[in-house]
């Protein structure tokens, strides 16, 4: 009894620690973008700002266009969301109810792509988007985030297919219905907490994306946020702290947001009601 209260205790500490370890960078940040200049550079930092305010955010907005940047992430994001759960739905159905060599060569070449470093695949992404003259434009950052993201989307709903009972789908097959009324009417409704769980990665993958943006974006007007957030880092590497911690403070916020609204939808039971006792 005492060793597994001890085993419990420690898993607790354990998942403490975690906790404590990924939400510092979050609480330091939102100190940092709180503090007066003076309090920034102290020698005794504390978590709590002594003199709070809010002209960071001020300085921050007069330096930079960050609400036009942001808009373009929101564009790029939503766009690239909405393309890749669009493409990867009946692909990931194909994947999980046909098991044929094919299918299992596409699904172990999905895993295998997600290795691929950025650096790997910048070359020929650029290359194809000169063809198709789609460089500095957000189009082309779209088909790029839509490409990176659809291979975790392909893997991600392809599980969520696979736990759809067959028989469901064979029901509506009696009744009548074809493969893609069968898709659209009777698995699709079950898939909706997969569905908004991949467009829930796509969408803060491509708006924390920073690589791509950088490389392909070269217009002020159209850059997105994560590269607009380097400008308040001098040409010596100096960075204005605090200006630089107000604006990456705001740019977290609809990551959270977004994942607060929808979070309930994700942890919900897939075929709650689905079938019929």
């Amino acid at each position: 009894m005492r060793t597994r209260t001890a085993a419990r205790a420690g898993q607790y500490a354990a998942l403490l620690a975690y906790l404590v370890f990924l939400a510092f960078p979050f609480l330091w940040l939102v100190s940092t973008a709180f503090k007066p200049p003076r309090e920034l550079g102290s020698l005794h930092p504390t978590w709590i700002p002594r003199d709070p305010t809010l002209g960071n955010f001020r300085q921050a907005f007069d330096e930079q266009p960050l609400l036009h940047a942001a808009l373009n992430s929101l564009l790029a994001a939503a766009s690239a969301a909405v393309v890749a759960v669009l493409i990867a739905t009946p692909v990931a159905y194909v994947l999980a109810r046909r098991r044929t060599r094919l299918t299992r060569a596409v699904t172990g070449w999905v895993v295998v792509s997600q290795a691929f470093p950025f650096v790997l695949l910048i070359i020929p992404l650029f290359l194809v988007l000169k063809n198709l003259r789609l460089i500095d434009s957000l189009p082309g950052l779209v088909l790029v985030y839509v490409v990176w993201a659809l291979p975790f989307a392909l893997w991600m709903l392809a599980g969520y297919v696979r736990a759809v009972p067959p028989e469901l789908e064979e029901a509506a097959a009696v009744d009548g219905a074809g493969r893609v009324r069968t898709l659209v009417s009777v698995t699709a409704p079950l898939l909706a907490p997969g569905l908004v769980a991949t467009a829930l990665f796509a969408f803060i993958t491509a708006w924390n994306e920073f690589f791509f943006a950088l490389v392909l974006l070269k217009t002020p007007e159209k850059q997105t946020l994560p590269v607009v957030l380097t400008h308040f880092i001098g040409a010596e590497g100096v960075a204005d702290l605090g200006p630089l911690a107000a604006a990456a403070f705001l740019a977290t916020l609809p990551s959270l947001v977004v994942f607060a609204i929808v979070q309930r939808r994700i942890t919900g039971g897939m075929l709650t009601g689905a079938v019929k006792s």
